[in-house]
């Protein structure tokens, strides 16, 4: 009778911990899900075109009604235990969100548009031009850089490459002018810069000098650049996926086929884990040395940023952006999140 007592006093213990195991990483719910792709938000009013963050709890995504008259800007951020919508006023849709932390976050997009966080408040900035502005990075609150272009207009603004010096946003003339939509913009340092766009355009900057790369691999229109050192840095579009090895040198990657068009790639971690997202539910994570392909799994949606957190989970934005425009009817985004855990799915007003 005692052992039997025993017995079922350490069943009960070990019922007990597991019922306190953690399901979200910071609570007392039962244990951790396991890795997979999971929504986080979905069927909001505006589609999601870039995510970002400086923390996995520190997340932005950001986009806009995509041309969908009657709606505001999109801007969601997650603080480690809800989403909220931020208000930063406006109808244009951004397209990037980057910052070099919680009180220096840049947004660009529609119209020339570029509004800064400083931690309180959005204040927008004169960018000098009526282009959509594709992507934005920043290396420090007083060096940043913007692309864009006018894809709608080939008589409209082209080749456009703005840098903030901490007062101002000036344009940068490139060696050439090209013609052509600049879409994103990344560096593995502030002398170590990378332009990506039309028709396999990449432009590195070194040495306070900008020149052409990937004449003859790339060749299809580039959306986002993005690295995980100067030495390995990764370019997406089209169906390709690119990586220099920051010498000037590019190669195709081995992955696995690509279905759909490529829209967004990041790489981060520890151990280091790459993510390519596109249209179709498109979803490719690198990990231990080989490519996975996710493209069966949820959301199934088109997905259009990523990003990768620090803790090495894999973030994907996205929505019906490519859907036609309707007036006062609303665009659909998405939060996805590939990791452990489940994610707050809670958007307060």
């Amino acid at each position: 009778m005692i052992d039997r007592t025993k017995r079922l006093g350490v069943v009960l213990a070990a019922l007990v911990a597991a019922c306190s195991s953690d399901t979200t990483g910071g609570g007392d719910a039962g244990p951790v899900a396991p890795p997979e792709w999971r929504p986080v938000l979905e069927n909001l009013d505006g589609t999601l075109l870039s995510v970002w963050g400086t923390s996995d709890k520190d997340v932005w995504a950001v986009g806009g009604p995509r041309g969908n008259a009657g709606f505001e800007s999109l801007v969601v951020r997650f603080d480690g235990t809800q989403w909220t919508r931020l208000r930063p006023g406006g109808v244009e849709t951004f397209w990037w969100v980057f910052g070099t932390g919680p009180s220096d976050v840049w947004l660009t997009g529609e119209k020339g548009r570029i509004a800064h966080w400083d931690g309180a408040a959005f204040k927008d900035f004169a960018s000098g031009t009526t282009a959509t502005l594709y992507g934005a990075w920043a290396a420090s609150p007083t060096d940043a850089w913007a692309v864009g272009g006018t894809p709608e207009d080939k008589n409209g603004p082209q080749d456009v490459l703005l840098h903030w010096d901490g007062a101002a946003w000036k344009p940068e003339a490139l060696p050439e002018a090209l013609g052509r939509v600049l879409f994103k913009v990344w560096g593995a340092s502030a002398d170590d810069v990378y332009v990506v766009g039309e028709a396999g355009t990449i432009w590195h900057r070194t040495a306070g000098t900008w020149k052409r790369e990937g004449q003859g691999v790339a060749k299809d229109r580039l959306l986002t650049v993005q690295g995980c050192s100067a030495s390995e840095v990764y370019a997406v579009g089209s169906r390709q996926v690119l990586e220099s090895d920051g010498k000037g040198t590019w190669r195709v990657v081995d992955t696995p086929m690509l279905l759909s068009d490529v829209n967004g790639v990041s790489c981060g971690g520890d151990p280091k884990r790459v993510v390519v997202v596109g249209g179709g539910s498109l979803k490719l994570r690198f990990e231990d040395g080989k490519w996975i392909d996710d493209f069966g799994k949820k959301p199934f949606l088109d997905l259009h940023g990523a990003w990768v957190d620090p803790t090495g989970a894999m973030w994907g934005v996205g929505g019906n952006f490519v859907a036609t425009p309707q007036p006062n009817v609303s665009r659909q985004g998405v939060v996805a999140r590939y990791g452990p855990g489940v994610v707050p799915s809670t958007l307060a007003p």
